[in-house]
């Protein structure tokens, strides 16, 4: 018992021996660890504390802030993990931005960079900021009293006190900060500068920043003109350069070798009526475009500020009784073509914002009026159409309300962004004052001293209206812009402009349609008096504006021809309508089978519209083809075919001079019903192999979306001595049969055929006039107009197959579609009388 007990005893005392041991070990480790973590305190408080050189006393972080001691200060921004209180992710989602508790009387801001963007400063950071070492992401930059100096972002900043404890007054203050550090640019593209709006903002910048480097990059589409830069020509600090934003190359070269570290990005195509049409070229242009300068301001890293020009369409259409406008964080719900590549555009830049720290500003406008702007929008077409004495159409009932800012308050508001605006934000930019489109034309009237009752008329509305467009505008108000100009100043500011520059576009009938549909092509304006610049800018600044290639009269217009079919009939009297209407063209050289021989065309030559008038039809008549069919197959099939697949390609619209010889009366159509062949008819008539290549080509073409088919029936010219004039043939017959046909009157429908080639008029149109003209008909209106002695005979179908090889083609077509889209087109028998007969009357 008692060796149990002596044992009990002698382990009750290795187990407090062993308690002993394990609390001295225990006690050892806290003292380890106690003065490692005293170490880095120690070291994160000489990394973390702001240095003064002249020592100064402050309550609290924002006494320091309003502090006017000539303190000279060094922010330290350091990868620390010592001392953090707070992590919170910035709207850009790019990196992380912290504040530190602050140590002693000093205030101490920390950033630390994604892992994945160790060794290079954020996209975005102006210079000056330095790295200790290119593995770790600490960045400092030294800082003096009164110095303008940019923070990476203050979204998500949070201040303390030097215990740790949150600051409730951390908005004012960094209220303080945003207001001394203003953005200042050095080297500035402002994409589109061509255009409207960023013609206006071009030049205010340039006229108001001497210091600022204004690169303007702009292809020239058909809505921009040079001579909107005219005020900027000389100034030093201008340069244009002609280019493609869907030029990657391109684009990558600017940024670098003019140190771009500023884009203000307005190029895009912007008319809804032409969406509709060409959505397509919104998609390449408004999308991709984009996607191309995001990509090369990633790619070179060295921008500090990327403004994308949105517009209020994408937020889509506000409810008719809404008193709260849109703000910037309202859902995107675009209704049409346009505003959907814009808002499309929108989610790339926000894109890039998040993923790779791009400094991103987006603004989002009402509609903007004033000198300058392309007449396919409402304010400057309803004042040209005024001038001339025509109707202002408007599109449905005109109750769509609409808010309009005048572009000099655009061009201050985009100022304003471009200085105070904060990186990874959205502006509205906009007005609270609205106006239905009826009351526009109204008041244009009224200047005009016109009766709006009998001046306005009521149109086809859009596939889409939106009823209305409401913003709020108060964040950017916010910044201290706010709107200058009336209604009624501005809009008596911009009438005066159009009556002193009404040449300032040249041609635009196109556009005054209620409907316009314009070509995307390329086309700089000249300078003024018809001087075409080759350059812009001050003589020593290096332009890069390609001159035009010299062509047979002055170009006048944006557009330029190549036609095909130089000795033919037809592609000759196109050449002489260009000549007249100052239209520059030159003739195609290559044979339409020789598929090398079209391109290298196109190459030399950089048409903005191709005319195939080329074909064979035999000579003396199509009875020729019955024993030249490879021939006929070559040309007219494959040749037309090779033509359309390259336009295609180069992004060119092909304008085709095809036949309606391709139907014959039948049942559904009746001989004297009145009942037409339509456009979406299929041929019926294939009794000549003319006629066959004719039809089996035009099927082909339907899946080409870049053409214009146009069938033309028995030309009729004023020309009464051209042997192909269908006139002349039939009045140098001894017997013609007397069957009514559908016509075309080349006086009045080619000059048609140009016009449609600027609306960007594509599919099939039977291409003659209204109603249909009898051969005796024809032939009376001869007698009577030109020969009174003239006489003739008939014969029938039947006696006229004895004399001919193949059978002809008789039908009538039906010509609403093409009268629709030209109302003061002339029925065949008023044409003939008008553009014929009459001036060839003896």
């Amino acid at each position: 018992m008692d060796a149990l007990w002596d044992l009990e005893n002698k382990m009750k005392l290795s187990t407090r021996g062993a308690i002993l041991l394990l609390a001295c070990a225990s006690f050892a480790v806290f003292c380890v660890c106690a003065v490692i973590m005293l170490i880095k305190l120690i070291a994160c408080n000489n990394n973390n504390k702001i240095v003064h050189e002249e020592s100064a006393s402050h309550e609290n972080v924002s006494e320091m802030m309003k502090t006017t001691t000539t303190t000279k200060t060094t922010i330290r921004w350091t990868e620390s993990h010592c001392g953090w209180v707070s992590v919170k992710r910035v709207l850009m989602g790019s990196m992380l931005w912290s504040r530190a508790s602050k140590l002693e009387e000093n205030m101490s801001i920390v950033w630390r960079q994604r892992q994945r963007l160790r060794g290079s400063p954020l996209l975005g950071l102006e210079s000056g900021w330095q790295s200790n070492n290119s593995a770790s992401a600490v960045w400092q930059r030294p800082i003096l009293k009164g110095e303008k100096c940019e923070l990476p972002s203050f979204s998500g900043l949070i201040l303390y006190d030097e215990k740790g404890k949150l600051l409730h007054d951390s908005h004012e203050i960094i209220q303080e900060l945003l207001e001394m550090t203003s953005y200042t640019p050095k080297n500035i593209l402002i994409t589109g500068a061509a255009g409207f709006i960023a013609s206006h903002v071009a030049n205010r910048l340039i006229r108001s920043y001497p210091d600022y480097k204004i690169v303007v990059l702009d292809k020239l589409d058909y809505c921009s003109n040079l001579k909107n830069l005219l005020p900027s020509k000389s100034c030093p600090n201008f340069k244009f350069v002609k280019g493609d934003i869907g030029s990657a190359d391109l684009v990558n070269y600017l940024l670098i070798t003019e140190s771009i570290d500023t884009i203000m990005h307005f190029a895009a195509q912007t008319h809804v009526d032409n969406s509709f049409g060409n959505s397509f070229e919104f998609t390449k242009n408004n999308i991709y475009g984009t996607h191309v300068l995001l990509e090369a301001c990633k790619v070179t890293g060295q921008i500090r500020r990327f403004i994308h020009v949105s517009t209020d369409e994408v937020y889509g259409e506000t409810e008719e009784d809404a008193v709260v406008g849109n703000h910037e964080a309202s859902q995107l719900l675009p209704t049409n073509p346009y505003s959907a590549t814009k808002a499309g555009a929108e989610m790339l830049v926000m894109a890039y914002g998040r993923s790779y720290g791009l400094p991103v500003i987006t603004t989002r406008g009402n509609n903007v009026y004033g000198p300058n702007q392309f007449p396919e929008k409402l304010i400057p077409k309803f004042i040209l159409l005024a001038m001339q004495g025509k109707n202002l159409p408007i599109h449905g009932d005109g109750s769509n309300v609409r808010s309009y800012l005048y572009c000099e308050d655009v061009a201050e508001a985009f100022e304003v962004v471009l200085h105070k605006g904060e990186v990874g934000h959205v502006y509205n930019i906009g007005t609270k004052k609205e106006r239905r489109v009826i009351d526009v034309a109204k008041d244009i009237c009224k200047l005009f001293s016109v009766d709006p009752d009998t001046s306005i008329k009521l149109v086809e509305n859009r596939p889409f209206n939106d009823q209305r467009y409401f913003l709020d505008d108060q964040k950017l108000k916010n910044l201290g812009w706010s709107e200058r100009t009336t209604w009624e100043e501005g809009l008596k500011k911009t009438m005066e402009w159009y009556t002193k520059n009404p040449d300032w576009w040249g041609d635009v009938s196109g556009a005054l349609l209620p409907h316009p549909r314009m070509l995307m092509m390329p086309g700089g304006m000249g300078g003024s008096e018809g001087e075409k610049p080759s350059s812009v800018g001050s003589s020593n600044t290096k332009m890069v504006v390609p001159s035009p290639k010299s062509s047979t009269t002055p170009q006048k217009h944006g557009f330029k021809f190549l036609i095909y079919g130089r000795t033919g009939w037809l592609g000759g009297l196109l050449g002489k309508l260009c000549e007249k209407q100052g239209i520059s063209y030159e003739y195609g050289k290559g044979r339409l089978e020789d598929r090398s021989s079209l391109v290298a065309d196109i190459q030399n030559v950089k048409p903005t519209h191709v005319f195939n008038a080329a074909g064979l039809t035999g000579r003396p008549n199509v009875d020729w083809c019955e024993s030249h069919k490879t021939e006929t197959i070559r040309v007219n099939v494959a040749g037309t075919l090779t033509l359309a697949d390259i336009c295609r390609e180069q992004g060119l619209l092909m304008m085709n001079f095809a036949t309606g010889c391709i139907f014959e009366y039948d049942a559904g159509h009746p001989l004297g019903s009145g009942v037409g062949f339509k456009e979406e008819d299929k041929p019926n008539f294939i009794g000549s192999f003319y006629s066959k290549t004719k039809a089996m080509v035009e099927e082909l073409l339907r899946e080409y979306d870049n053409v214009c088919t146009l069938r033309v029936r028995m030309p009729i010219s004023s020309d009464l001595s051209n042997p192909r004039n269908f006139i002349t043939k039939i009045s140098r017959y001894n017997k013609v049969v007397n069957i009514p046909n559908s016509m075309t009157i080349l006086d009045e429908l080619l000059p048609i055929s140009i016009e449609m080639a600027k609306r960007n008029l594509r599919g099939i149109w039977n291409f003659t006039n209204p109603g249909v003209v009898s051969h005796n008909e024809i032939l009376e209106m001869y007698r009577d107009y030109i020969d009174p002695k003239y006489t003739w005979s008939n014969f029938t179908l039947e006696e006229q197959a004895k004399v001919i090889v193949a059978p002809r083609s008789n039908n009538e077509m039906d010509a609403s579609k093409l009268k629709k889209e030209f109302p003061e087109l002339l029925s065949v028998k008023e044409s003939l009388i008008k553009y014929v007969f009459e001036p060839n009357k003896k």
